[in-house]
């Protein structure tokens, strides 16, 4: 046995244990050696699951899955495991951890024994990440291992600028999985949507890539493409998009606009440093323009930053309401969160809407709003992210970000839905829903068992276990194939592009200080028409008699001259709404787009008598008039 393999594991795990007794494991120093920074990394990642999670979580469990983490990239395929260190059968009735002490020093000569072992040469950093990301298998899907690049990342989308395609991600049994397209950012322009898998990129394979891969393909100069091949739940072949790398667009709050006469309107694609800020402004500038309600637009929003959620919930109640509440085994992290002040906003009739990509702060809002009847909540039952994460930061800068509690609505229920089956059926939960969104909330509600039923402060039964259910469902719109071609494609954004250079100058004189004209007026000439159906002919559609439903085979789009016709209305919608935003600016893409494509916002204005009912049913319990 060489002098290092004697000495090195006494000297690691004295150093390690002393660290473990004298700082509790708070206090983060930097040290050198590998194996030092290492080992502390192990106990740290362990000391903050146990100590932290909002489950109890056994220490034999974590040991057990790091092992095998450990073993499971190994590069000397003919290392013998058995009976060493790094075996990964646990069938000896003597193993048992029963202490961080005794699971760090079970590891250190796991670690040991492999780099000494090792015929080839050890990534002893990256293994040790191995063993992380396993002790995060068996908690809920948003607690994490991060790495410091990655975490580099993250702050970047919540608080600066950068330039990349625009997705959030998370890498899913090595499969990239987009969690939501930044909003108006490269990708979303595209329609890369939630749940699309980033099977290739540039066409070599993606699989298997961890985050500072996909980091490092994905991020890049503004101008510069990258071409990512899509498998799509629902769609068995690849799609391909070309996406120009752009700068992402930071800013949480996509449009504010008065709707009509009495109406505003404020679309938040996530809760971040700035988004309570944006949203005061927003509602100011409503509030000169003598808006009387308002409706909120919180689809597509996935959360962020829990205390920005509550403050924008506060300012539609009166000091001292019940907005959420955060419950642990740890009472360090149950709270309760009451209206701090008396919303400025308090009495003004209000419309959320959310679908199945809302989630977490934007459940916080819905949530509030439902239980206390303050306004009406309308679309599809929501995502269903009942945690709250606290992040901690490693020695060498990487992070873990750890489930610390539940939160509950103010009528108690948790709307946190069941993730037993595994981190991927989690997230892609979504796609197993009736395509019918009465259809999915019928199914939910006939399955969900009396303890899962509340109570509204006015009586109205509302649900957990499973998102947000709305007070009024509205079904999606019809799948529209040629939408998808055109901009998987980039077809629509190429032929607006095209159409200011040719007819720019033409198209603002008539119409550059007439924005409410164009709104309801402008329609795209048939000669443009006959032009874009020309480029996505060129794109892969084909018009055949012999079709019997629209469909895409082999990346071409198969449909009959009739389906064109039907599905072409929203193509030219979205289109119209391009150019505005192209010639006006990105604040004007939103109220284009609600009037010519999206019905939910257009359903949602013939609901105001639906809210007054709400308010004379508060009143009539001597609720909180509004």
């Amino acid at each position: 046995m060489s002098l290092k393999r004697f000495l090195t594991p006494s000297l690691v795990t004295l150093f390690v244990l002393s660290f473990l007794y004298i700082s509790g494991l708070d206090r983060v120093t930097t040290s050198d050696s590998g194996h030092e920074l290492n080992l502390r990394k192990y106990a740290e990642v362990q000391s903050k699951i146990i100590e932290n999670h909002v489950d109890e979580i056994g220490i034999e469990e974590l040991h057990k899955n790091s092992i095998r983490g450990f073993v499971s990239n190994i590069s000397d395929t003919t290392l013998s495991i058995e009976g060493t260190p790094l075996d990964t059968v646990f069938n000896d009735s003597g193993f048992a951890v029963s202490s961080l002490r005794e699971s760090v020093t079970r590891f250190e000569r796991a670690y040991l024994y492999l780099e000494n072992n090792s015929s080839e040469e050890e990534n002893m950093s990256a293994r040790l990440e191995d063993a992380i990301n396993e002790m995060f298998r068996p908690l809920d899907p948003h607690s994490v291992y991060i790495k410091p690049e990655t975490s580099e990342q993250i702050q970047d989308e919540f608080s600066g600028k950068f330039e990349g395609v625009g997705i959030q991600f998370q890498v899913l049994d090595d499969t990239i999985t987009v969690i939501s397209a930044i909003s108006n950012g490269p990708s979303d322009q595209l329609g890369i949507q939630s749940g699309d898998r980033i099977i290739t990129i540039d066409g070599e394979s993606s699989v298997g890539f961890d985050e500072q891969d996909v980091v490092r393909s994905l991020r890049g100069p503004k101008g510069t493409k990258v071409t990512v091949g899509i498998l799509r739940p629902g769609n068995s072949q690849l799609l391909d998009f070309e996406i120009t790398r752009d700068e992402i667009p930071l800013y949480t709050l996509d449009s504010s606009y008065m709707l009509d006469d009495k109406t505003g309107y404020i679309r938040v694609n996530r809760f971040a440093a700035t988004t309570h800020e944006e949203f005061t402004e927003a509602m100011s500038d409503l509030r000169s323009q003598d808006m009387e309600r308002l409706i909120l637009d919180l689809r597509g929003n996935p959360g962020g930053y829990l205390e920005q959620a509550v403050r924008m919930t506060n300012d539609f109640f009166p000091r001292g309401t019940k907005l959420v509440a955060t419950q642990s085994r740890h009472s360090r992290f149950t709270s309760e969160y009451r209206a701090r002040y008396n919303g400025p906003y308090r009495d003004i009739p209000l419309i959320v809407l959310v679908d199945e990509g809302s989630a977490s702060g934007s459940e916080i809002v819905s949530g509030a709003i439902q239980d206390h009847d303050r306004g009406l909540v309308v679309g599809r039952r929501t995502f269903g992210k009942g945690l709250v994460q606290q992040q901690y930061e490693l020695p060498d800068k990487s992070n873990i970000r750890i489930t610390i509690s539940r939160y509950l609505t103010p009528s108690g229920r948790e709307i946190q839905k069941p993730f037993k089956d595994g981190r991927e059926q989690y997230v892609y939960e979504i796609y197993s829903r009736d395509r019918s969104a009465s259809g999915d909330v019928s199914e939910f509600i006939k399955n969900i068992p009396d303890s899962l039923r509340y109570s509204t402060t006015a009586g109205r039964e509302v649900y957990g276990g499973g998102g947000v259910v709305p007070d009024h469902i509205v079904d999606k719109e019809p799948s529209n194939e040629l939408f998808v071609l055109m901009r998987r494609n980039n077809v629509g954004s190429a032929f607006v592009r095209e159409y200011i250079d040719r007819k720019g100058t033409e198209f603002r004189e008539e119409w550059l200080d007439r924005f409410s004209s164009y709104r309801s007026d402008f329609t795209w000439p048939e000669a443009q028409q006959e032009n874009f159906k020309e480029r996505l002919v060129d794109k892969g559609m084909v018009i055949s008699d012999t079709v019997t439903s629209a469909h895409f085979d082999d990346n071409k789009l198969y449909l009959t001259e009739s389906m064109y016709k039907k599905q072409l209305a929203i193509p030219l919608g979205f289109m119209k709404a391009d150019l505005a935003r192209q010639v006006w600016g990105n604040e004007y893409f939103y109220p284009v787009l609600n009037d010519e494509v999206d019905d939910m916002v257009n359903i949602a204005l013939t609901l105001w008598p639906e809210v007054q009912e709400l308010k004379a049913m508060r009143e009539e319990i001597g609720g909180n008039s509004w």
